[in-house]
Formats: structure tokens, sequence, C-alpha cells
């Protein structure tokens, strides 16, 4: 068996025809590539080519060099810096400094003539990076090599091939305004040169790892941009492209990337003084200890400043005219994601908030009765009520009724002797929840289809579950966080699920019982599983479906269908009882994306006991249910 080589081709284009705007990174990318990739304790590349604006026929002469002089036993890696661009068909051109707008095909390398190369040549480990506008199409058209015996080497790991890309086959990249590389090249250095890409700690950098460490940190700065990872036909993931340097800079990288929060970009101070001690015990000099949190810190920060910079610019097209302009609402559309590649959902909170000061919601009052049972489920008394709400306007003639919450403390859980609690609902616990506004009614099926266009209840049983005013059901927890994000862009206010504090605040309104109108619960007072009883009362109906929203009456807030009829999605992540709850009424969130979240309220199928307001249910985010549904929360400004 022949001695592996490392191998690479590093090209940067800077310089270009008409119609090209000139870019200043890659020059500097490629030396920081090499750098990483020379230096004998990381990379340990045999031979590492550079090429700067070259002509076209000298690029395809050297990227065939790469793939025609490698044996089997070779890794190759080819890395390209520069614009790129895609034809009618979506097929994506590597530049060069000849390229121009109106004759890139003929004065540019065409992604096919490189993957014909992979395709063809005899070295089993390939890695090929892509730092530019359009890259993820370079998948476009590349064929399977078929099945084949993976082998595995030490030095270079599982062998295949494998395009990492700055962007999808349809998105720009970006070059930095305040720093000397592409961003994308910016992370997959640092991540090799600090080894903080090596998560699974084995010493080694794998391909799979450090995509992953660039696309986050990537994210970080720019959430719109999507860097992706490209197979085809075998594996490449678990190329080896570089070794680790374990030092206590490393060790303490990752001490530092556990204590950020990235949300807000920065470090609590207790955590600023266990760092700082941790970097006294790693003998690490406190410049160098402050430059390594500054470095972790940073991608946070930046993506803060494109946001702050959006906040400026949003209120002061606003402070001119409100509303906008459909026009300048996609200038700066087009501006925030071009320019400070921001998602949509990451401006919509700044909007919503702005646009608040100028268009706060009307309240109106309206009364309503709130009915009271004694031990056996019997009817003792209806006082007279009075709530304020605020229409949402859905368009052709639906709307959303937004209740006001007052804020308040309450003692969320049950206690031991309530009938069928358990240990998850305890311990109890004082929570102060602030003021909020939150829907009168589960979301029906009319106003699901008005904001999404679509109704996911045709999936079931016929009119059993299908109707305008009834609950829309079959809606995954991640339907219901998409439902909020788009009624929100489309309404200018602030909407998501209740947290799971604010849900039960709001259906115990002011009450200690085991639901809101008493000890226990019938089948007049709500819509559940009438075959089985709680406490006293005597059995009822099973309706085996859904029910019109407000066919009951409210509790004392002016809620309605808190207990039955369709559980009701909460933000929460799923925790197995209260030890370490928040007590500010704010969603308890610890876990990743995909973790179980909260299900309240019980539904139409369940029995009594799970109807109760302090009984809680878990599902998996993306598990629809015909008996799964969800109401809304507005924050007021």
């Amino acid at each position: 068996m022949a001695q592996p080589r490392k191998l690479a081709l590093l090209i940067g284009v800077s310089d270009y025809g008409d119609g090209f705007e000139r870019l200043s990174a890659p020059p500097q990318d490629v030396a920081a590539l090499q750098r990483v990739l020379e230096n004998p304790e990381l990379g340990g590349f045999d031979q590492v080519n550079t090429l700067l604006n070259p002509e076209p026929t000298e690029m395809r002469l050297q990227i065939e060099a790469l793939f025609t002089g490698s044996t089997r036993d070779d890794l190759i890696l080819l890395f390209f810096s520069g614009h790129g661009i895609t034809d009618d068909s979506y097929k994506l051109y590597l530049t060069s400094r000849l390229s121009s707008k109106t004759s890139f095909r003929s004065t540019s390398v065409d992604a096919r003539f490189i993957q014909d190369l992979s395709d063809d040549t005899r070295a089993k480990w390939q890695v090929i990076i892509l730092d530019c506008c359009y890259s993820g199409a370079f998948a476009e058209g590349w064929r399977r090599k078929g099945d084949v015996k993976l082998e595995l080497r030490q030095e270079l790991g599982q062998e295949g091939r494998v395009v990492l890309t700055s962007s999808s086959s349809t998105q720009v990249s970006f070059e930095q305004e305040d720093a000397d590389l592409s961003l994308y090249t910016q992370y997959l250095v640092e991540g090799i040169e600090t080894g903080a890409a090596d998560v699974d700690q084995d010493g080694f950098v794998a391909i799979r790892e450090l995509h992953a460490y660039a696309k986050r940190k990537v994210q970080d700065v720019k959430p719109k941009m999507k860097p992706d990872i490209i197979v085809v036909g075998d594996e490449g993931y678990g190329i080896l492209l570089s070794r680790v340097k374990l030092d206590a800079a490393l060790q303490f990288r990752k001490l530092v990337e556990v204590c950020v929060d990235h949300e807000q970009g920065e470090i609590l101070d207790i955590d600023q003084e266990t760092l700082q001690s941790r970097a006294q015990r790693l003998n690490l000099p406190p410049d160098q200890a402050d430059a390594i949190i500054a470095s972790v810190l940073e991608p946070s920060r930046r993506r803060l400043r494109s946001l702050n910079r959006y906040r400026q610019k949003y209120a002061e097209y606003v402070e001119r005219q409100y509303p906008l302009s459909s026009r300048i609402l996609g200038r700066l559309r087009e501006w925030q994601q071009e320019v400070l590649g921001l998602e949509d959902q990451d401006v919509a909170p700044i909007q919503q908030a702005i646009n608040a000061k100028y268009h706060p919601p009307t309240l109106q009052s309206f009364s309503f009765e709130v009915v009271r049972v004694d031990a056996k489920g019997k009817e003792i008394g209806r006082d007279r009520h009075h709530a304020q709400f605020f229409a949402e306007d859905l368009g052709n003639g639906v709307t959303l009724e937004m209740v006001q919450v007052p804020g308040g403390t309450f003692v969320m859980g049950a206690p031991a002797t309530e009938g069928e609690s358990s240990d998850s609902e305890r311990p109890r616990h004082f929570v102060t929840v602030p003021p909020f506004l939150m829907g009168k009614f589960p979301v029906t099926q009319a106003q699901y289809e008005a904001v999404m266009g679509n109704n996911p209840a045709t999936r079931y049983d016929g009119d059993r579950f299908v109707a305008p005013t009834k609950p829309v059901v079959g809606v995954s927890w991640n339907d219901a966080i998409a439902f909020c994000q788009r009624l929100s862009q489309q309404t200018g206010k602030s909407y998501r699920l209740p947290s799971e504090a604010e849900w039960e605040y709001a259906c115990r309104a002011g009450t200690k019982t085991p639901f809101h109108f008493g000890d226990t619960i019938t089948t007049d007072l709500a819509n559940y599983d009438g075959n089985s009883t709680y406490g006293l009362a005597a059995k009822g109906t099973h309706r085996k479906q859904t029910t019109p929203v407000g066919s009951f009456s409210a509790n004392a807030f002016g809620l309605f269908d808190l207990h039955g009829n369709v559980w009701e999605w909460c933000l929460d992540h799923w925790h197995g009882n209260y030890k370490g709850a928040p007590v500010d009424g704010s969603a308890w969130l610890t876990a990743g994306q995909n973790a179980e979240r909260l299900l309240r309220g019980g539904s139409w199928y369940v029995s009594p006991g799970d109807c109760r307001s302090a009984y809680r249910y878990r599902s998996t985010p993306d598990l629809r249910n015909v008996s799964y549904g969800f109401r809304v929360v507005c924050v007021p400004p």
C-alpha cells in the first residue's frame, strides 16, 4: 500500500471583467487556508499550490493536474474563493479574472468540468470547498460512482467525496465589510486553527465537524446564509482534514463556548469570574484568554450589530411614513437579506415593536357569565364578568379575538391531595405572570386557513372534525409556530404560543380547584370522554368529535374551551417535574429544537382527569394528531 499524500489547490479570484465587482477577500482566503493546511501540526499537507487571478485556461489546467496527478491513496482538496454565477438552468460556473457578466460561460470553469474530473480520478479521498455565490448549485448533475467498498485510513479517515459550499444554489455569499476573510472561510480556518471544530474530541477535525462548526458560526453572524455539505454516492463526511493541537487554549475555548449566550452576545458576570479562574489554572496569559473570549463572542455580536442597523433603518422609514408602502417594504427586505443576511423571522420582532408604537390595538369590552358547580358537578351559581379584547382582522370576514389577561401571581401545579394528580405537577411554586393577550378560543379552522391557506382538519373523518368554527386539529408544534410567525408578519404584532405558566394561569383565572368552575367536571361544562368520571360527578356524553369553539361557558378571564375539546401546544420543553422551573411566567427552554413539547387542557377523547388545570401532557414537535390544536398569545408593547 502506497504512502498516502495530501494535495491541495487553492484558487482565489479578486479581479474581473465587466459586470463583476472586485473582491478583496479571495487572496487572504487562500493565504489563511494555506497557512493551516501546510502547518505540520494541523493539516500536514504534503503539497499546497495556490493560484491567484488566473485566466480560464490556466485555471482548468491546474484543476486537471490536481485530479489526474493523484493516486488512489491520496487526499486531494480543491478550494475556490471568488464569484460564482449560474445560468438559466442553474448550472454553476466558477469565474476567472477574464470573466464578465456577458461572457461568463466561455471565460469561467463549468462545474461539470470539475465533476467529470472528480468522477474519473483515482484519488479515494476528495474534498471540494466553494466559497462563492450560488455554490450549492454544484450538486446539479453530479453522478454517483455506484456501490464501492469504502476504505478507512487512520491518517485520512473514511474515504469518499464531499463538497462544502458557503451558500445554497440560489443564494449569494458574503464578502465581509469588517473582516479580511470571506465569512465561511474565516470559520473554516478558525475551526482548524483553534481545534474548536473537533466536537468529538478525538484529536482530529473531520469534514462533517468542520462544516457544522463553520455553518453555526456563519449563521450566528448572517442567519440568512445556508452553507451546505454535499455527498454523492459514497461517504465523505468522515474524511479527516487536520489534526488538533490539544493545548490549554483549546480547553479554555470550549469552556467559553458553554458560557456564551449567543442570543444576547454576552457572558454572565458570574461566568466571567469562573472563566478568569479557569484561565489562571490553565496558565493562560490574561490577554490570550481575553482574545479567545472575544473570538467566541464575535459572531453573535456581529449579528446583533446587523439587527441594530435594521432597527435604526426601519424606525427611520416608519417615522417618515406609516404604514410603509409595499415598495419601501420590498427594498428593506432585499437589503435585510442581501446585505445584512437576516431572515424574516429575525426582523419580525423589530418591526412589531416599532409598528406597535404607531398602531396599538383598540380594546373593546364584553360581558359573559361564569358558572360555578358543587362537588357533584351541579350548577350552584352564575356570575357576570367583564373583560376587554381586540379583534384581529384576518381577511374575508374572519377575525381572531384576543382577550386581555391581567398580570398576577398564582400557585402553579397540583397538591398531592388533588385526585389523579402526579409528581410531574409538583413541586407547587409561585409564578408571577406579566399581562398578555390570549385567544378567546383555540384557533379555528377558518382562522388557520385564512393565515396559512390550508385546513389540516380535512385529513380526518368528515363532519366529525371539519367545520369553520371547530378548532383546527392535526397541527404539530412546528405547524403552530409557523402560524404564529406568519400571523406576526401579516399583522405587525408579536404572536406566539403561550408558555406553560401563562396557559395554566389563564386557565385557572384566579381559582385553585382542579377545574376553573369547581372541584369536578361534567359534559355539560366541557367536551371530553363522558364514559369516565372525576370526583363525585356522574357519567355524561362521549361526543367522539370536536365541538364548535365557545360551546361552553367561559372562565373568569373570558376565555373559552380551556378544559377538553383539543390539546393546546405550549412553547416549553417537557420536564419531568417543576424543580428549577422559571417563576416569571417565561417558557422553560433547556433542550434542543427536536425535544418534546408541552400540551395542556385535555381533549374530546380523554378522561376528565386529563382535563384538569394542572394536567401536563407531552409530544414530539413534529407529531400531528386529530386531538392536537393550539391558541395564541399576543404580547403588548
